[in-house]
């Protein structure tokens, strides 16, 4: 039962809510709040340690090292009526930084009401020679205050540093040893968010390394941001046209220049959330939808990419609908085992949903019931192109993949099994949009139990190398961690219940390993594509029923532990070398 004093607080926040935000903000806010509560009691988030304290002997170890480079880091840090009480601490998190050559770049864009902050940062300026503070005439907004501290850093490095958020102490020591080690020259770190102090953390943001169809979807690279000044003056400063989100602007110019992007997978960096901070809400700053949204039209413009930017149901992410360069044909390979009801539905379902023209049907018959296979393509041919052909091999995914392949006059190939029913209609837009990207190998779609429950959302690694289904199991419309079921991204592997590779690839990594017959053929062949330089993209807009299990219980004649084993020791001692560092688009604390 609430108490009277929960209930009066609540009842304030509820009238300040509505006093600046209006009714239909503040029941947008208290939905999405209701929400987040189911959703993180359905999802797993693994338990977060702060790290908030060194032990005496590791801080001064940490202070005494001497790195390979001498570098000096300018914390750029734009103020505007900042709570006095939150500046203190956030200066006092750099100063305690264990890695000293830094200096700290305030730029003061405060009212007169708030004569305060300046009173503060003139304190700090003559305790440390280090920290620099300007007040600005005039309030330039979130850009310009933030371009007046780049004019006053004579950093090789920038490091970017909100004025209410805090930093582990030992944040630029971890930085300086990628930047030694990898000579990274654009740097993150993992985060999390907390409201009174970094002990009461509720949100830890464990981040995937790199990858560039997961940022445009969403700004997952955040906090903290490290990067060479160098980068920075090929790039331009801060943009004020995209005040709001100039973070993310931001950061999709410098990564599309960086050579070295290097994700530090420690949280290192703690952003505070408060009541008019967009950590707590985002309907607290509404024109940051806007402006995210031209940072990316202006990426994909810069990158030679065409495509419209939306949003999302989920906060702070966003949907890019590619254009899709001409109707080039796409051959889509079912394999099937015998079993016509589950071929039936199949079929019957692309025929009937796919809105997408130009695409032949291969049904691939393998087993005992081949002439119930060609029976019933004859009879359904006059729905489409559709036609059958006979692998006589015993059952191997991979050999039935591959003779189908021969048949194919598609530009595209889209595998798909026979026992997966189309939902959307769009299916084939929504996976060619990516496919026809020359830097893709491959793309997956989203995969439902008949029950609603996800069966497939992706693959990734874990230690042990054991690729995993990630989300299996939760509801259809759950967002995920950290709302990743929201949007197209990178991974490491995707199922081949449903997925789409371009012929012109498939000819230059060649066909998939026939040694793996039932399990390890698809992960194996994303691999490859990986190992070539190719993405591999997860789209959450191409939807499918996956009736599993059907169709693979006479997949082999060994015994299905013995085939797994057999089949994950080769996958182990071909791709080891490659796994021995974790998955790099799926954190590995995640997985645990």
């Amino acid at each position: 039962m609430i108490s009277k004093n929960k209930l009066l607080y609540l009842i304030k926040q509820l009238y300040f809510y509505i006093k600046h935000w209006g009714v239909y903000a503040t029941c947008r806010h208290i939905k999405r709040v209701l929400a987040q509560k189911i959703q993180m009691k359905k999802a797993y988030i693994p338990n977060f340690q702060t790290k908030d304290l060194l032990t005496l002997e590791e801080t001064t170890r940490q202070r005494k090292h001497h790195f390979s480079k001498d570098i000096k880091f300018s914390i750029l840090v734009p103020l505007y009526n900042t709570d006095e009480n939150l500046l203190r601490e956030m200066i006092e998190s750099v100063i305690s930084q264990t890695y000293q050559n830094w200096e700290l770049c305030l730029s003061d864009g405060s009212d007169n009401m708030h004569a305060n902050v300046e009173s503060i940062c003139n304190k700090f300026v003559c305790i440390d020679s280090r920290i620099q503070y300007k007040k600005l005439a005039n309030n330039m907004g979130i850009s310009g205050n933030t371009n007046e501290c780049i004019e006053m850093a004579s950093g090789e490095y920038i490091a970017l540093v909100d004025h209410d958020d805090l930093l582990h102490p030992s944040a630029l020591f971890e930085v300086m040893n990628v930047i030694c080690a990898q000579n990274a020259d654009f740097i993150y770190t993992d985060e999390t968010t907390f409201r009174i102090n970094p002990t009461d953390a509720y949100q830890p943001h464990r981040k995937p390394d790199y990858a560039p169809d997961t940022l445009r979807a969403n700004n997952y690279i955040c906090h903290m941001t490290v990067f060479d000044r160098a980068l920075l003056e090929k790039t331009g400063y801060f943009r004020s046209e995209c005040d709001g989100s100039q973070d993310f602007d931001i950061v999709l110019r410098l990564t599309e220049q960086a050579k070295s992007i290097v994700h530090i997978p420690q949280i290192l960096y703690y952003w505070r959330a408060h009541i008019n901070s967009v950590a707590l809400n985002i309907d607290a700053k509404p024109y940051v939808f806007r402006a995210a949204k031209r940072a990316i039209s202006d990426h994909l413009k810069r990158i030679g990419i065409k495509g419209e930017v939306e949003d999302s149901d989920a906060i702070s992410i966003y949907r890019i609908r590619y254009e899709i360069q001409r109707t080039p044909k796409v051959s889509i390979l079912i394999h099937d085992n015998g079993y016509s009801n589950d071929l039936e539905r199949c079929v019957q379902s692309i025929f009937r949903v796919t809105t997408y023209q130009n695409y032949e049907v291969i049904v691939i018959a393998n087993g005992n019931n081949q002439k119930r296979t060609f029976a019933y393509c004859k009879k359904i041919k006059k729905n489409g192109e559709i036609k059958s052909v006979t692998c006589e091999k015993d059952f191997s995914y991979s050999k039935i993949i591959n003779f189908g392949a021969q048949h194919a006059t598609g530009d595209y190939l889209l595998l798909i099994d026979n026992n997966v029913e189309i939902i959307s209609p769009a299916w084939i837009e929504e996976m060619l949009m990516f496919a026809q990207r020359p830097d893709v190998g491959a793309v997956g779609a989203k995969l439902y139990y008949p029950d609603n429950t996800i069966q497939h959302a992706g693959l990734a690694f874990s230690d042990d190398s054991i690729c995993k289904y990630l989300f299996e199991y939760y509801p259809r419309t759950s967002y995920g961690y950290m709302g990743r079921l929201a949007y197209a991204q990178n991974l490491s592997a995707v199922s081949f219940a449903c997925a789409m590779i371009p012929r012109e690839v498939y000819k230059k990594i060649g066909i998939l390993n026939e040694s793996f017959p039932t399990i390890f053929g698809d992960v194996d062949y994303c691999m490859r594509l990986r190992k070539a330089g190719y993405l591999i993209v997860f789209t959450p807009f191409a939807e499918l029923y996956h009736y599993k299990s059907k169709s693979s219980k006479k997949r082999s004649r060994l015994p299905a532990q013995k085939c797994f084993d057999n089949e994950f020791t080769m996958f182990q001692a071909l791709w080891r070398e490659d796994l021995k560092n974790g998955d790099p688009y799926y954190n590995s604390e995640l997985l645990l």
